[in-house]
């Protein structure tokens, strides 16, 4: 989004170029700009319109987890059977059991959301360490194989 200052800024610069002889086109192009997104911006000859897309009305999305199914994941994640897993072992043995609740990415999803998508269960995580590097400085210090 490119704030209503530079936009004016913008606008001003490509009439300058016109009066003075430049066609419109070039001059939008100079600025890496599109003459329909010009026009855009000038709706009214003399005035620049601020960005709209703030201010527009977004609706929910119909097939939005409810908060009673958020609940039920956030259950089934913290119960004492799955809380050392993680979705993408929760959904397989849950689906082999005949139960949906919601897809694998919906369960990072809604875990992300309420700050529990950390490492599951009683094993340390990960630790990523540099690899070692070796140096030879004179021959036959350094072996490697296949």
């Amino acid at each position: 989004m490119i704030p209503l200052p530079d936009r004016k800024e913008a606008v001003a610069l490509i009439q300058e170029a016109v009066s003075q002889g430049a066609r419109k086109v070039k001059a939008c192009a100079a600025l890496n700009l599109s003459i329909r997104t010009v026009q855009r911006w000038q709706k009214d000859v003399e005035q620049v319109r601020e960005d709209q897309r703030q201010y527009a009305d977004r609706p929910m999305p119909a097939n939005q987890l409810t908060k009673s199914e958020q609940n039920e994941i956030l259950k089934v994640c913290n119960s004492e059977r799955f809380k050392s897993k993680s979705p993408c072992q929760i959904v397989p043995t849950l689906a082999d059991e005949g139960v949906y609740i919601a897809s694998e990415s919906s369960f990072y999803r809604v875990l992300k959301a309420h700050n529990q998508q950390h490492h599951r269960g009683r094993s340390q995580k990960p630790v990523k360490r540099k690899p070692t590097s070796h140096r030879a400085t004179a021959p036959n210090q350094l072996w490697s194989w296949d």
